[in-house]
């Protein structure tokens, strides 16, 4: 790991510390200035010379901020000969802007993907991206990584006879079903519209939920909006507990109180891909610090990272041989 060399943004330099610690090696110093005009000016304090660069920034609030962090880190680290130059982003924001559904809008998913390729970026490891269909937005390798494995780990230790797991919507729905399969229990699914940013409506769910304790499965909970319409509608199918779980836990605007507070929700489980909420102690946090840590391992081993999800994501899974005609 000598060839190595990690660098944290401001974004979330406690999951670096763990990771590398994990690693076993030490978090190199960047240095990151805030001129008088507001442009900001980083400066990597690490010899990066013909060595592996690993720069570690989630793009969470405030996000536009820590993106442009981010690409000048990756300038400096191409200006700085390193060999290889790596963004462990372990969650990508953008990924939500992944389709054009209104006349003359972004698709912000694509244009920061090249931003960031343009800056130096060489290989990029993210985690449970909203839309697979980001991940082809990169004309770079992209390592994806999932957190369900580590999230499950947090329910088998539970009586699950009578849990489901419930997507708040359809598009979720098979990562629903793996998660499901992982703890032998069914599934249950949303029917979602959003109607705008804060505002969504959940008018049935398709699967049994009646008289069963729900396990809430989303992939990113910002508001809590689409959570807090889904428990009206599961109390209305007769579930009346739920325990809610995401990868990205970012609780923003009144979700710590949606969520903390409600009657029907018994406990909220997420994981550190980015910073928790200082004030909500009874939030569980499954650390994913370790699954990065391999994974850049694995990397600069040249290794398999896939295998790292075998029997968790079939879209990991080794290929299937083809059965004769």
């Amino acid at each position: 790991m000598r060839d190595i060399v990690v660098f944290s943004g401001s974004a979330h330099r406690a999951l670096a510390e763990d990771v590398c610690s994990a690693l076993g090696v030490g978090l190199s110093p960047s240095d990151c200035v805030r001129f008088s005009n507001d442009c900001l000016q980083v400066q990597l304090l690490a010899n990066c010379r013909q060595r592996d660069v690993y720069i570690i920034q989630p793009l969470v609030p405030p996000t536009q901020e820590h993106l442009m962090e981010l690409l000048l880190m990756i300038d400096a680290a191409r200006g700085a000969s390193a060999a290889s130059i790596t963004v462990v982003m372990p969650h990508y924001a953008y990924a939500r802007s992944d389709k054009k559904d209104a006349s003359r809008i972004s698709i912000g998913g694509r244009l920061v993907a090249d931003m960031l390729v343009t800056a130096g970026a060489q290989r990029v490891v993210t985690m449970t991206l909203h839309a697979p269909q980001v991940h082809g937005f990169f004309t770079v390798p992209v390592d994806h990584l999932t957190a369900i494995g580590e999230i499950a780990e947090h329910y088998r230790g539970q009586d699950l006879t009578d849990a489901v797991v419930v997507s708040p919507d359809l598009g979720n729905a098979k990562t629903a079903s793996l998660f499901a399969r992982l703890l032998g229990v069914p599934v249950a699914a949303g029917s979602k519209q959003r109607k705008a940013d804060d505002k969504v409506v959940i008018d049935a769910i398709v699967g049994d939920v009646a008289g069963r304790r729900a396990i809430v499965l989303d992939d990113e909970i910002a508001t809590g909006g689409s959570i807090v319409e889904l428990m009206d509608t599961l109390q209305e199918e007769g579930c009346h507990q739920a325990s809610v779980a995401c990868t990205h836990g970012l609780f923003t605007g009144k979700a710590v109180q949606r969520l903390r507070d409600h009657p029907g929700i018994t406990e909220v489980v997420t994981t550190d891909t980015v910073p928790p909420p200082p004030d909500w102690p009874e939030l569980t946090v499954r650390s994913v610090a370790p699954l990065f840590a391999e994974a850049i391992a694995r990397i600069h081993a040249g290794e398999s990272v896939s295998s790292l999800f075998d029997g968790v994501d079939p879209a990991h899974a080794p290929p299937q041989p083809k059965l004769p005609l």
